[in-house]
């Protein structure tokens, strides 16, 4: 049907969402990758809840489900407009070197930022 949005989508929606997390803890993907990690997709979930439409306004609550030295998994709640939830997902991501993309342990690397992340865990 048209003006429904498509649900390949929604892996954007989460990707920019988790940008815009990762800002909260004062840096960028870009600098984590500069400075020697990324974060590679492991696994992505989607559950659909409602329809979205062309034009619909979104909102996409993400938080820190769970952080390991090796792995880090992000949770996703969207809501359009009328703040009805129409999605849930979440990601789990490795932690792999920038020039290896051999694993890495995240907590050694970037101590700082592995202990804000870990704080911000939501069970």
């Amino acid at each position: 049907m048209m003006g429904i949005v498509h649900h390949s989508v929604y892996a954007l929606y989460y990707e920019q969402a988790r940008v815009d997390f990762i800002s909260c803890f004062g840096t960028t993907y870009k600098k984590l990758e500069q400075d020697g990690l990324m974060l590679p997709l492991i696994q992505l979930h989607c559950q659909y809840k409602k329809a979205v439409y062309f034009g619909d306004t979104l909102r996409v609550e993400t938080t820190l489900e769970k952080i390991s030295v090796a792995k880090i998994t992000f949770r996703y709640e969207v809501y359009n407009q009328n703040d009805e939830l129409v999605n849930l997902g979440y990601t789990e991501h490795g932690f792999v070197s920038s020039e290896s993309f051999r694993p890495v342990n995240a907590g050694k690397l970037f101590p700082t930022l592995y202990k804000k992340l870990s704080e911000s865990v939501v069970l």
